[in-house]
């Protein structure tokens, strides 16, 4: 063998060494999952961790590139992620690895624990240049929403709607779920012709349309998109609904005017948690006194608030810079701390988002060659680990879905539901 082959088995063979190391330091802090089975496939062999689950849930990850081991032992668990979107390791089921964590946070969270502490000056220094002042929320609204709208008409279903719906039956269509919560949320909200429904978050316009065609009512609805702002726009003028329909491009805390009824779909979660009081205050002021509040939110438990609000994890560095998920008691509270309204209904639909998210990452497969026309594989990798690690934690009601009503002192009246959803809805 010649020298230069002796040094280049000599460095390989220390490269290995090193990663070893790396991979003890990582895998003795995850080997103790309770629930749920990990099989890691790499240059040294196969290593199962964790315990069989009743379940039978188990996942396969190869990893591809030994650094790995190093980027997560220093970087933790947003390292980990980031790895995946460079293409370091691959996993034969994305959302039943989400489901994995999920079910382990308390030993997935460990990885944090080590060195990964690090990094967390600079991921909280990361997260303070995010916060939601009127400038940061409209550069962070733009930095996932104005993608392009191109992406999310693939990713959607027809009424471009964002959020998760209601499947009132087994075999119902993406579509016909998101119709189903608009109209269950208008139902709530008891909309009628004399009202004048303020929307804060306006989406692609699907919630202002269906309450204006459907219920007769005036909408004044806002966003700070650019990009959504001019395709609501250009719907609303398709549908007709120019003298029934407001669209603005404004920041919700700009808006003023008195209106009796109010909706916010999935946009508290971009509010940020410094600013919860900001947004209800706000509410409250532009609430008549008899009026009626809509919120639909993703929630995680009051008990895991705290450490949710102060992580930083890969959907508030990639996805969504600034977003805070809330939990009810920190929704409840921050209203009934600046607001006279009250809680009267609240109803949650946490299976029902698994399925929505399901969904949407089937249409991207589906077109898949279309989106690759107008997308690079980090982004596709982006968004595939995105949408199944939200998946994940719905199956595992990691985090949750509720739709909550708020009342005004003076309102008087009965918040009307829609029909029961189907038995389903418990199974994942």
């Amino acid at each position: 063998m010649s020298m230069e082959a002796t040094e280049q088995t000599q460095t390989r063979a220390a490269r290995v060494a090193r990663s070893s190391v790396w991979k003890r330091l990582v895998t003795t802090r995850v080997r103790d999952f309770a629930s749920g089975e990990l099989i890691i496939v790499d240059d040294e062999g196969e290593l199962r961790l964790g315990t069989p689950a009743a379940d039978g849930l188990r996942v396969q990850m190869r990893i591809r590139r030994p650094r790995l081991w190093r980027r997560v032992a220093l970087g933790g668990l947003l390292a980990a992620t980031e790895a995946y979107l460079d293409g370091d390791w691959d996993v034969d089921d994305l959302t039943a690895l989400a489901r994995l964590f999920s079910r382990n946070m308390d030993q997935v969270s460990s990885l944090d624990a080590g060195l990964g502490r690090l990094i967390r000056p600079i991921a909280r220094t990361h997260e303070w240049l995010s916060r939601n002042s009127r400038q940061g929320s409209q550069r962070n609204i733009a930095a996932h929403y104005d993608l392009g709208n191109e992406f999310f008409e693939v990713m959607l279903d027809p009424t471009m709607t964002y959020s998760c719906g209601v499947f009132e039956r087994s075999d119902a269509t993406l579509e016909e779920a998101s119709v189903a919560k608009i109209d269950r949320l208008c139902r709530k909200l008891d909309l009628g012709p004399s009202d004048h429904l303020l929307e804060i978050g306006s989406g692609w316009g699907a919630f202002a349309i269906h309450a204006a065609t459907e219920y007769g009512c005036r909408v004044t609805t806002t966003t700070i998109s650019a990009r959504q702002h001019e395709v609501v726009v250009r719907r609303v003028a398709a549908a007709g609904l120019g003298d029934r329909i407001s669209v603005l491009l404004a920041d919700y805390r700009d808006l003023t005017g008195q209106f009796s009824k109010l909706v916010s779909v999935e946009m508290i979660e971009a509010v940020g948690a410094e600013f919860f009081d900001t947004f209800f205050e706000a509410c409250g002021r532009l609430l008549r006194p008899d009026g009626l509040m809509a919120l639909q939110a993703i929630t995680v438990a009051d008990q895991r608030f705290d450490d949710a609000r102060r992580a930083v994890d890969f959907i508030k560095r990639h996805v969504f810079p600034g977003s805070c998920i809330p939990s009810v008691g920190a929704l409840t509270s921050s209203s009934s701390r600046v607001s006279d309204m009250r809680l009267v209904d609240l109803e949650d639909f946490t299976p029902h988002y698994a399925r929505t998210l399901a969904a949407w990452r089937d249409n991207l497969n589906q077109r898949h060659d279309e989106v690759s026309r107008f997308t690079d594989e980090r982004f596709r990798r982006l968004w595939h680990l995105y949408l199944a690690y939200c998946e994940g934690g719905f199956a595992e009601r990691h985090t949750g879905l509720v739709q909550m009503v708020l009342a005004r002192p003076a309102w008087r009246g009965t918040v009307r539901r829609g029909a029961e959803v189907a038995a389903w809805t418990h199974a994942s």
